[in-house]
């Protein structure tokens, strides 16, 4: 097995790596943009520094830490390049997704080399049918991010009923031969994430190699440790929320460099930094922003407190946090825009980096992750006591 680190960092180390590495993902973000996908010296500087080892099992040379240290990590490498930050997102999620899987996964995937990594398309775009032993999956998976880098293989989400009748909603690891990749990513932003269509044709996957994605109770975590005692779309969809925050902290960076310097034309203002509205709008913008980190951390640490005690995350609690941080991608962007507004004509240059984070943003928060709409009334529903619905995104069975 190559690349074992049996030193294992401390939060504050691997956040501080991911901090120092700002300046040069910021310089590299319109390369990245251009070519459409993250370059592989950038991945490579991502491999060394540890960040898709903090969720991936210690049992396979993994640091299987803190979720929050992931998180903490997104919120400072997407000041720099959100592309960038995306890829790791994805990338450094799903080490703690094959933790959930049968250990064969784990051992069919790092036997040889623990550092393979896996893309995924959740979105149910191909057809699933159920064969013996397992199941055939066919079709198109669109939107694979970082798939290039992906020598693991992909999650592919798909729709299949169950013995009792039923719909469920799988997750499906393939290997990276049975995919054909398609460059189709063509978008207003997070174009260097190289999230790219995926082609699969009449691939047969064994039942060990998949999950119902949103199953959380004893059954299915039974064999794993503390750790993976978290809900998988509860970590999935903090991570998301993490690299949007990031996303916002830099462009309130670009925002304070762009101002300093800058010269109001109201000559009775003079500079940029004593004009009231430029002062009250980046007060504001960065009071939501860490509104918004605030409450990500803090819901995440709480699950922690239950899933590091080997304990189950409890309902109340799922709802409330799922929720909760899916109002993330809409604050940020609110934030980010009230900020840009007052940058005028000058953030509106291609040569501006404000305009490229401006935009990423708006794609981020347009993630499914970020449903604020359809959460709230979810949410809103269950605060009056409303029963669950049978579709939720919980492990609850209605």
């Amino acid at each position: 097995m190559s690349n074992i680190d049996t030193q294992i960092p401390s939060e504050a180390e691997i956040v501080a790596r991911a901090e120092a590495m700002i300046p040069w993902l910021r310089e590299k973000a319109e390369s990245c943009e251009k070519a459409r996908m993250v370059s592989r010296e950038t991945i490579q500087a991502f491999q060394e520094a540890g960040f898709f080892k903090i969720l991936q099992p210690k049992r396979w040379g993994g640091y299987e830490m803190h979720p929050n240290v992931l998180n903490k990590v997104l919120m400072e490498l997407a000041r720099g390049c959100p592309s960038s930050a995306w890829n790791v997102m994805v990338l450094g999620v799903h080490p703690f997704e094959i933790g959930l899987l049968d250990p064969r996964c784990g051992d069919e995937l790092w036997g040889e080399d623990n550092t393979r990594l896996v893309s995924s398309s959740y979105a149910p775009f191909g057809t699933v049918t159920r064969v013996d032993g397992g199941y055939q999956l066919n079709g198109e998976w669109l939107t694979s991010s970082g798939c290039d880098h992906a020598a693991g293989g992909a999650f592919l989400g798909g729709r299949v009923v169950n013995d009792a009748g039923q719909m469920e909603f799988r997750s499906f690891w393939v290997q990276a031969s049975d995919f054909e990749i398609v460059d189709d990513w063509h978008v207003v932003g997070l174009a260097g994430t190289g999230s790219k269509k995926l082609i699969i044709k009449e691939v047969f996957v064994p039942t060990y190699r998949s999950h119902v994605i949103g199953d959380y109770d004893e059954h299915s975590h039974g064999h794993v440790n503390n750790l993976f005692k978290m809900p998988f779309f509860y970590v999935f969809y903090a991570a998301v929320s993490s690299v949007i925050i990031g996303m916002a902290r830099g462009m309130v960076d670009l925002y304070v460099d762009h101002m300093k310097p800058r010269q109001n034309l109201n000559q009775a203002v003079g500079a940029a930094v004593n004009d009231p509205f430029i002062k009250s709008r980046l007060g504001e913008a960065y009071a939501k922003i860490l509104g918004a980190t605030t409450r990500v951390l803090h819901n995440t640490e709480e699950a922690w407190s239950y899933a590091s005690q080997g304990q189950l995350v409890p309902l109340e609690v799922r709802v409330r946090h799922f929720a909760t941080n899916q109002f993330t991608g809409g604050e940020c962007f609110d934030a980010a825009h009230m900020i840009f507004k007052k940058t005028a004509t000058r953030g509106v240059w291609l040569s501006s980096p404000m305009q490229r984070q401006m935009r990423d943003i708006l794609v981020g928060a347009n993630h499914i992750t970020q449903n604020q709409d359809n959460i709230g009334d979810l949410l809103g529903g269950q605060l009056l006591g409303n029963p669950m619905p049978a579709a939720n995104p919980f492990g609850v069975k209605a």
